[in-house]
């Protein structure tokens, strides 16, 4: 049952368009109530019901991990604003303490936050529209079309993803799924071509990549959807000032899309309105579908210096700060020491993201949820990516560093592993068909498809034991268990035995590279230097 009913502007903060997951006390005693007659628990809540009750919920229910990772940006500015966490102070931790002591977000100051930007969270309001520009349906030639809003969906000549539609006849979108949709166009947006759109004298249809384009934005999560909200609210730097530092519903005017970005002005901006793109939706009559949608650049300029607090920054040779990409084919275990350790092995020199330095204060039980989107840097985009941890609370403390350190060296050892196995089976390919050079073939990709999730186990294994002694071994047995399996077809013929023989060295780094040793000239002879 709807608390208010549907309006043209599709009022987020009452419409139920978030879905979430009950915790299980709740679940128990909404049951309880139910015998009784009460309201069952929905499946569904809007922003306000969300705030109120996220002592109540378990997690989020958002299916496309980017517009969860969208989604959270927005809730985390909300829980400092209305726990007004977003002022610095060297009592910063202690405030936070005070609010998780209390067990839940105060209603009343939930109450007047929302309030106060009430015609804010209209998804389609006149003035106003949620995280979107009003002026593209005047500055821009045409729109997008709704196909080309739902990411999940082919569009233009691209080839089909997952469903069938066509531009010539869209399905129109229910306005909670195209709300998720427009976040992820906010952060993951590509970058090139765009409709186009004329700002004063100029006119453009170009557009710079999405603040979180192909990467991997890893959350802390708690037991409850509250205790993942302040996780998520990381300290703000000393010179913060919040009446600057506005959310895109806080400004009192729109900015201009000419001129340098000058929005991101401390943690709140930073989370909120570091978007690229302008987006405008187009509802159907009745608000609760919809028919259109522009998409254009929103600043001519690059936002700088790009940054968010929930990436892990690596500096590349050039010396270059860029984040972990998104790899549908990585597992999150790979990524854990860059996690816990503040100066974690690798040559990309990686920093953790800033939110776990405050992150596990003051928790029993906190989990690591990555999700993105593995993209490239302009239009393609490959897959969705997600990932959980097990509770890691106790290796994210600093009392716990040493073990942390193991946990990396533990990473290392298995990748180790994996990656002379992929070196053994491209080579005893190579050998064995006779090829110029090993490079990727069928056996290293069955390889890689049957090692990395037993590696992930043993990893897992390892850390839920605190088990580091002879972790080389046991990772590298699997790799022999793996090589066995993908080349033991080969082994019936002498070309194939002599071919994986041969290539099984690999396993172990290797034959010892030889040094030619020169002869020294000169005086009575030569002599071995």
């Amino acid at each position: 049952m709807e608390r208010t009913p549907p309006d043209e502007g599709y009022d987020l903060l009452e419409q139920r368009w978030i879905p979430v997951r009950w915790a299980a006390k709740t679940l128990a005693a909404a049951g309880e109530a139910a015998t009784g007659g009460g309201e069952e628990l929905p499946a569904a809540v809007g922003l306000r019901e969300l705030l109120e009750r996220a002592h109540e919920i378990e997690a989020l229910a958002v299916t496309v991990p980017p517009a969860l990772a969208g989604l959270y940006r927005v809730l985390y500015a909300l829980t400092a604003r209305v726990t007004r966490l977003d002022r610095p102070g060297d009592d910063w931790s202690d405030r936070r303490y005070d609010v998780l002591e209390d067990g839940r977000l105060d209603p009343e100051r939930v109450q007047d936050y929302l309030s106060r930007y009430a015609d804010r969270f209209c998804l389609f309001g006149p003035v106003w529209p949620f995280l979107q520009d009003p002026r593209l349906a005047q500055q821009c030639e045409k729109a997008a079309g709704v196909n080309k809003l739902i990411t999940t969906r082919p569009s233009g000549n691209n080839h089909a993803w997952f469903q069938h539609t066509r531009d010539a006849a869209p399905q129109a979108p229910a306005a909670a799924e195209a709300v998720l949709h427009l976040l992820v166009w906010r952060y993951w947006g590509p970058s090139g071509r765009c409709s186009s759109r004329t700002v004063g004298s100029v006119k453009a249809a170009n557009v710079t990549a999405g603040p979180l384009r192909s990467a991997l934005s890893y959350h802390p999560e708690g037991r409850t959807l509250f205790e993942t909200l302040l996780a998520g609210v990381a300290e703000p730097n000393p010179d913060v000032r919040p009446e600057a530092d506005l959310c895109p519903w806080e400004w009192e005017e729109l900015p201009d899309p000419v001129q340098a970005p000058d929005v991101v002005r401390g943690p709140c901006s930073g989370l909120t309105a570091r978007s690229q793109h302008a987006l405008l939706l187009v509802p159907e009559p009745g608000g609760q579908t919809v028919r259109d949608a522009y998409i254009s650049w929103a600043f001519l300029e690059k936002m700088t210096p790009r940054d968010d607090d929930f990436l892990i920054w690596q500096t590349s040779k050039e010396g270059n700060r860029y984040p972990r990409i998104a790899d549908a084919g990585r597992g999150l275990w790979r990524d854990v020491d860059a996690l816990l350790l503040e100066d974690p092995p690798g040559a990309a020199r990686p920093r953790r993201p800033k939110v776990f330095r405050t992150a596990v204060e003051a928790y029993e039980e906190l989990w690591v949820r990555a999700v993105g989107f593995e993209q490239d840097g302009q239009a393609k985009d490959i897959q969705f990516v997600s990932a959980c941890t097990p509770p890691l609370v106790g290796l994210l403390k600093v009392e716990d560093v040493p073990a942390a350190r193991e946990v990396g060296r533990l990473r290392v050892r298995g990748e180790t592993a994996g990656f002379r196995l992929a070196t053994a089976t491209r080579k005893a390919w190579a050998l064995f068909t006779d090829a110029s050079k090993a490079v990727e073939c069928g056996w290293s990709q069955e390889a890689a498809a049957r090692f990395w999730p037993r590696a992930e186990e043993e990893f897992w294994r390892r850390v839920r034991e605190r088990d580091f002694e002879g972790a080389a071994r046991g990772f590298r047995r699997i790799a022999e268990q793996v090589y066995e399996q993908v080349t033991y077809g080969a082994a019936g013929t002498a070309r194939g035995a002599r071919a994986r023989e041969e290539a099984r060295v690999e396993l172990y780094g290797g034959r010892p590279k030889t040094v030619k040793k020169k002869a020294a000239t000169g005086g009575g002879g030569g002599e071995a230097r």
